[in-house]
């Protein structure tokens, strides 16, 4: 693994663990701290580190494997397998902020007493209008 990169999560942000990690992996491999071939830290270290149950890491590792971002060996770890180039760190930064800006939204609209289902309806409506 660079020793550059480090996972790192937010516990205030809002945003699950598991996809913070993805980001972080997705970040680091845009800005080039994580290169094919480097090894991320074992599930066990990951968790131990970020103070988290490992199967949070296991479900982000196994999101990007499908994605074809990383493989895991039995017995070897997990590594990178993208090329840099195929991740675009605008578009993975702009969706983190949606996220963001949506889980603010939402959590300020459920304290004012209104259902997800209310939402909706007006974005429904606004979409059409």
């Amino acid at each position: 693994m660079n020793d550059a990169f480090q996972l790192r999560i937010d516990s205030a942000s809002g945003v699950p663990f598991y996809r913070q990690i993805i980001d972080c992996i997705l970040l680091g491999l845009a800005q080039g701290s994580l290169a094919p071939g480097d090894k991320l830290p074992t599930v066990r270290q990951a968790a131990v580190e970020l103070s988290i149950n490992p199967n949070t890491v296991i479900r982000a590792y196994k999101e990007l494997e499908i994605r074809g971002i990383v493989t895991t060996e039995q017995g070897t770890g997990t590594f990178i397998t993208a090329r840099r180039e195929q991740v675009d760190v605008a578009a993975v930064e702009r969706r983190r902020q949606l996220e963001a800006q949506v889980d603010d939204f939402l959590s300020r609209t459920a304290a004012a007493g209104f259902l997800l289902q209310d939402v909706l309806g007006v974005l429904e409506e606004r979409k059409r209008g």
